[in-house]
């Protein structure tokens, strides 16, 4: 069944699976270990605490923290744009408490949208459910094609 032929449901499902697939087979997301699940205007991603992202005081590093929550916040906002890829062109973080023990789990959600630009948070939890982290970020469609990204050979992971 072609694209034309599919109900607007089975086209969410199938862009947002395609997202899912271009972030799974990225290097870096093999590096952290992350995974994603997309829904529209929505996002979860589920971080390891490794501790080879342990900063000299013993807990996770800010950047860690940052992966997750600025992939949260993209892939809610790339929920809902399907022809291209969308950048980050700010987050913000605020960080509450230090990470030794995981997984952490960041949900992002689309706040807003605009012709270009679209606006969302995110917040990281650690597996009892309190707050570690919230940000929130601008991102603006880029020219970079969906359906170039799919067929690059990277995207074969």
């Amino acid at each position: 069944m072609n694209d034309a032929q599919q109900t607007p449901d089975a086209r969410k499902q199938a862009h947002w699976h395609r997202l899912e697939r271009l972030y799974h087979a990225a290097p870096v997301t093999r590096l952290y270990g992350t995974r994603v699940t997309v829904r529209e205007g929505a996002a979860e991603v589920t971080l390891p605490v490794d501790d080879r992202f342990f900063h000299a005081a013993n807990a996770l590093h800010g950047s860690a923290y940052f992966r997750a929550l600025d992939d949260a916040a993209f892939f809610a906002a790339n929920s809902i744009v399907y022809d291209v890829l969308v950048l980050t062109t700010s987050f913000h973080i605020d960080f509450f408490r230090p990470v030794r023990a995981g997984p952490l789990t960041a949900t992002g959600r689309l706040v807003n949208q605009g012709r270009r630009m679209l606006f969302a948070d995110a917040e990281l939890r650690d597996p009892e459910g309190r707050l570690v982290a919230r940000g929130g970020g601008v991102f603006t469609r880029s020219t970079i094609d969906l359906d170039d990204l799919e067929n690059s050979p990277s995207s074969d992971g």
